[in-house]
């Protein structure tokens, strides 16, 4: 009896295994799946016992995004914080729904409690044929649910890195870095030199990416010289944003401008300084991130993620894999918004 043939590498089989193994092409084996009867009866029995030895599954979800029936992209809906004012996840989402909208697809929400329940509510539904890829949110290094979806062979998209690797892909994501390095431009042309930064806990991708943004600009434009430097972290809220700035102001040499990781962080800056007798934009400058329609009620600068590239960009890499694979990996610059908080000092 003819030895199975051995996987020629890790992880799901894929046609290009079978093709290899079958000694045929690729649109050969995919012939033999959708339209037997073009196949030479002896090259069909070939291609189906490699089919059979290799324990292929057909994707038939890679076969349904490239036609011309609607499907679906499916994506989890975050928590809700009572703390936070910005709203960057809804306006990701809506973006995401209308880049799906515009190519056919359509979105389908879903609400778990952790990353864990994420992963498997990604697989069974894939599985089930429910979705045929999925959006993940909000990425952080050695992700637990990327070995799980790579392992089922789902395909997905992160918005944002999970690894900084040259061949790493399956990813689109905001230069933060360039952002907050834009701000502080942005402040420095202004005629502001003690530049502070409220960020978030060490650790977090995109807080480390715009802290980072922050030290290389103020290095660049000469702001960094002296022992005191002017940059705090603590958690995402409106509470303390406003502690971080108060124990800033309090310091012998404060700061003429801040520069907050998000719209929530300073718009608790914003009452600090107000509960200070100071005047936003005159006596201090506050520029936020992300640009969340608090921003612009608070006549708060801040820094605009392009959205509707980044969805764009997200479905057109889904529907055009076939497999788990996706390859993307886009990185899109962002925009400053300019408002009151930070107008040119006279």
């Amino acid at each position: 009896m003819a030895k199975a043939p051995a996987r020629p590498r890790p992880g799901p089989v894929t046609i290009a295994d079978v093709a290899a193994a079958a000694g045929v092409s690729k649109q050969t084996v995919s012939n033999v799946m959708n339209h037997p009867a073009k196949v030479r009866p002896e090259t069909r029995d070939r291609v189906q016992r490699a089919v059979a030895e290799l324990g292929f599954q057909p994707n038939r979800v890679a076969r349904a995004l490239r036609s011309s029936s609607a499907g679906m992209i499916a994506c989890r809906i975050e928590p809700v914080s009572s703390h936070s004012l910005a709203h960057l996840h809804d306006r990701f989402l809506h973006a995401l729904a209308e880049a799906g909208q515009a190519a056919g697809r359509h979105l389908m929400l879903f609400a778990v409690d952790d990353a864990e329940s994420e992963a498997a509510t990604c697989v069974r539904l894939v599985r089930t044929g429910s979705v045929e890829g999925v959006v993940l949110y909000n990425v952080v290094p050695d992700d637990p649910r990327l070995p799980v979806l790579r392992e089922a062979g789902v395909p997905f998209v992160c918005f944002g890195r999970f690894s900084d690797a040259a061949d790493a892909s399956g990813w689109v994501d905001v230069d933060n870095e360039a952002g907050v390095a834009a701000v502080v431009g942005h402040l420095a042309d202004a005629g502001h030199r003690r530049i502070g930064f409220l960020g978030f806990p060490d650790g977090h991708r995109v807080g480390d990416d715009r802290a980072s943004g922050w030290v290389a600009a103020m290095d660049r434009h000469g702001l960094l010289a002296g022992s005191h430097r002017l940059d705090v972290r603590g958690e995402d809220t409106w509470t303390s944003g406003a502690r971080m700035a108060r124990g800033l102001f309090d310091r012998a040499e404060a700061p003429t401008a801040l520069v907050a990781a998000s719209d929530t962080l300073a718009a608790g800056a914003l009452q600090a300084v107000r509960d200070l007798g100071l005047t936003p934009g005159a006596d201090v400058a506050l520029v936020g991130y992300d640009d969340t329609p608090s921003a612009e009620v608070l006549d708060l600068s801040s820094v605009r993620q392009p959205l509707p590239e980044v969805g764009r960009r997200i479905v057109e890499a889904l529907c055009s894999q076939e497999g788990a694979a996706v390859p993307v990996a886009s990185l899109l610059p962002p925009e400053l918004v300019v408002r009151g908080s930070s107008r040119r000092r006279a």
